[in-house]
């Protein structure tokens, strides 16, 4: 089980996470590699927001290949590339995330290891 932890000592979030979550062993656990906004065609769109949609994506299809799903993420890690507008970035996320809080760090690059990407992700995920 994973437990969420917020105290109510220290500022609550700023958006749409938890400062920390608690997972009980014995435990399976799953660490993706940054997923990057590539289509299973091959194709990488010019847009952030859709990108950031194929990471999604991405990353559901392999939560489910390991048997697990969205509810089991326990800690994300956002890189994207500076400048870029963060708000359809972050918008995909919570939707992806729908009702469930995870730990949340994103954190702005000057630049991924191909120049058409805009953002890469990596999650946690315990069940």
């Amino acid at each position: 089980m994973n437990l969420a932890v917020s105290p109510p000592g220290i500022a609550p979030p700023v958006a749409n996470y938890v400062h920390a979550v608690v997972s009980e062993a014995p435990s399976r656990l799953l660490h993706t590699s940054g997923v990057v906004p590539v289509s299973p065609d091959g194709s990488v769109s010019d847009d952030i927001g859709e990108q950031a949609s194929t990471v999604w994506a991405n990353l559901q299809a392999i939560l489910a290949d390991a048997e697990m799903a969205v509810d089991d993420i326990v800690s994300v890690t956002t890189y994207v590339v500076a400048g870029e507008d963060l708000s359809p970035v972050m918008a995909a996320r919570d939707t992806a995330l729908g009702d469930h809080h995870a730990a949340s760090t994103l954190v702005t690059v000057p630049e991924l290891a191909q120049s058409a990407w805009r953002l890469e992700v990596a999650i946690i995920a315990v069940c």
